[in-house]
Formats: structure tokens, C-alpha cells, sequence
């Protein structure tokens, strides 16, 4: 929040979607994304940083975002200038030497080139099963898309909401949401039975953001 983010954190990236109703109206939408997972360092010195969801939510809140769904992640995935091949790693997955080691593979692929990228990270996503699963506290990660387009990750909430490795990423989605031209707060499209079509595939949309007021307990 003191701005320690590289700069191409600072600008955000369009999205487009439609659907078509039942009755053959075509809706187009669009929507703005951050071109990579949230990082921390300067241009030169920078690593993307895996958080828990509620301090995730605590920061998407302060920049006027939210945090994707899992038909977001698809759409993004599709979209993205780069798409790179997964990179799993199977120890010590919640250090952050392993976080960091992960971060230079990722680099190591990306080489230097610039763009909407995606396949890197399981995204920490806001989810309907989160509501329903009959444990408390959950978080939903979902995607890390292979170069065939399916993802190795799918829609996810068996780990605790303090739970965070190596694979998470944090990929902010700016809060208004443009309808045929026209703006609207992502929780009103949500809320809408045929809009929430544009965002979300999931039977249930209704869960919209993750409680911070975890981030106390925790600490």
C-alpha cells in the first residue's frame, strides 16, 4: 500500500466477455485486470507474493477491487498475450525460499517479455462453494492452466483460509464492471440472475468477497 509494486502492477488490462439471453439479446461486457499476480520490488527486483485471501481482500477493498471467479480466470486465461506452461513445485511448498524459487522459474520462462500473462498461478478466486462447504473458513483457489487450455487446479476449497503455498496467486480485478457500455459495481452484476452470466459460472454466485476481519484472529 506504500506503492513498493513494479510498474506494471499500475496499469490495469481489458477484458471482454458477452452471452446471449434466451431471448437472443447479446450482452457485451468489460472488465479491467492487473497483467500479472500481485508483487512486491521495483522493475528490476520484484517477486509475486502468494497471501491468504483476507489480506488479499484487504487490499483488493483499498484499490477499489475484488478478487476474480473462476470463469474470470478462464476468460483471462484466454486472453493472455502470454501463456506459459505450469511449473509445479512438491517441497516444502509453503516456504518462502520455495515461493521465491518459484518466482525465478517463473522469470526464467517469461524472459522479459511484457504482457497479460497467465498459466503461472492457481488464483485465489471468490467462489459459491465457499458458503456451502460444510467446513468453516475456506478458501477457493482454481486454475493454473496447462498450454492445452485445461487447468491443473480445479475449483478448490479443501485448504483453511491461512493456508497459503507457493501456487497461489493474487489477481485483482477492478470493481466496476462495464455492461453494454454502462457501469456497474461487480456485486450488483453478480446479483443479477442473467448478468452474473458475464462473470461467474458457478449455480450459486453469491459469495462476493472474503471476510477480513480473519486477518485479526490470525494475528
Amino acid at each position: 500500500m506504500n506503492g513498493n509494486v513494479p510498474s506494471f502492477l499500475r496499469k490495469f488490462v481489458k477484458i471482454k466477455t458477452s452471452i446471449t439471453t434466451s431471448k437472443g439479446k447479446k450482452i457485451n461486457a468489460v472488465y479491467f485486470v492487473l497483467p500479472d499476480y500481485l508483487s512486491i520490488g521495483s522493475d528490476k527486483d520484484f517477486a509475486r507474493i502468494p497471501l491468504t485471501p483476507m489480506a488479499a481482500q484487504s487490499i483488493a477493498d483499498s484499490l477499489h477491487c475484488f478478487l476474480p471467479t473462476r470463469k474470470m480466470v478462464n476468460d483471462i486465461y484466454k486472453a493472455a498475450k502470454m501463456k506459459l506452461e505450469p511449473v509445479p513445485m512438491y517441497a516444502f511448498r509453503d516456504s518462502a525460499v520455495t515461493m521465491y524459487q518459484h518466482n525465478l522459474i517463473i522469470e526464467g520462462q517469461r524472459r522479459l517479455r511484457k504482457g497479460l500473462i497467465a498459466g503461472i498461478k492457481k488464483d485465489v478466486v471468490i467462489s459459491g462453494k465457499i458458503i456451502r462447504d460444510h467446513k468453516p473458513n475456506r478458501v477457493a483457489i482454481y486454475g493454473w492452466h496447462k498450454l492445452d487450455g485445461n487447468p491443473i487446479q480445479p475449483l478448490y476449497t479443501g485448504h483453511i483460509n491461512w493456508y497459503v503455498d507457493y501456487s497461489h496467486g493474487i489477481r485483482l480485478v477492478y470493481s466496476t464492471i462495464y455492461i453494454n457500455k454502462k457501469p456497474m459495481d461487480y456485486i450488483d452484476v453478480l446479483k443479477d440472475k442473467t448478468l452474473r452470466n458475464l462473470l461467474c459460472d458457478e449455480d450459486d454466485c453469491d459469495f462476493y468477497r472474503y471476510d477480513t476481519s480473519d486477518i485479526q484472529k490470525i494475528k
